[in-house]
């Protein structure tokens, strides 16, 4: 009796980080949407980064649907496979945890090439609401390591920069200005900044994510073992 109301408890908690799991997916796979649309305007070689959060996320999602089945059920089967899929998922985050770690420079560089272009291409561009502009705008920054870059980009009228990197915006603003008037840091260097700030809520995520799915599957290894052993669970 004590082994089955333990396993009753077992099987509770199961439902509960279930539930979790279906969080945590739904939140990777917001992320993965939210970084596809920035990094497809910038760095377009790493554009298949975000597609890999969302289908980790989409795929813990299913797996999560997997191990209730199993668990509503008391199937054998259905909790080896939710077990076995979660178990590669870890791993796969931990894969992908190392690389961005080994890569995080090489990501900073190909964003410094990506705002470089997107800087000659933005006189092209439609320069009221371009990505450009909203980035200036929402980091308070000027060009890509500082407003001195926008010398080399052929804006009318000439010696011009965007009206994006004024202090106050307002129509015009970049023409004829005054160093006090604009922001004068480059983009690279304050998104880069920011992304150092809030590292350790990254990290924080990651390994709650990570503690969440470990605890999963100890709980689903205990299942599988009470449904191999023939107890009534619930």
């Amino acid at each position: 009796m004590a082994v089955e109301g333990g396993m009753k408890c077992v099987k509770i908690l199961h439902y509960v980080f279930l539930l979790a799991f279906c969080a945590c997916a739904v939140g990777l796979i917001a992320v993965g949407i939210g970084a596809q649309l920035f990094l497809s305007q910038t760095i377009n070689q790493w554009v298949m980064l975000p597609v890999v959060i969302i289908a980790v996320g989409a795929f813990l999602f299913l797996v999560a649907i997997v191990g209730c089945c199993g668990a509503c059920k008391e199937n054998y089967c259905l909790m080896i496979t939710f077990v076995i899929f979660l178990s590669l998922i870890v791993l796969v985050e931990v894969a992908a945890a190392i690389a961005g770690y080994v890569f995080r420079d090489k990501v900073m560089s190909e964003f410094n090439k990506g705002v470089r272009q997107q800087m000659k291409n933005y006189p092209k561009q439609n320069q009221t609401d371009s990505f450009l502009d909203k980035m200036q705008k929402k980091y308070e920054c000027c060009g890509a390591a500082n407003y001195t870059d926008w010398e080399t980009i052929p804006l009318e009228p000439k010696g011009r920069v965007p009206d994006s990197c004024c202090v106050n915006v307002t129509q015009g603003c970049g023409i004829n200005f005054s160093v006090k008037e604009i922001h004068t840091e480059g983009c690279v260097e304050k998104i880069g900044v920011w992304l150092r700030r809030n590292i350790l809520v990254v990290a924080a995520a990651a390994l709650g994510i990570a503690f969440i799915e470990v605890l999963g599957i100890v709980f689903g290894c205990c299942l599988v073992k009470s449904i191999q052993s023939g107890y009534e669970v619930m």
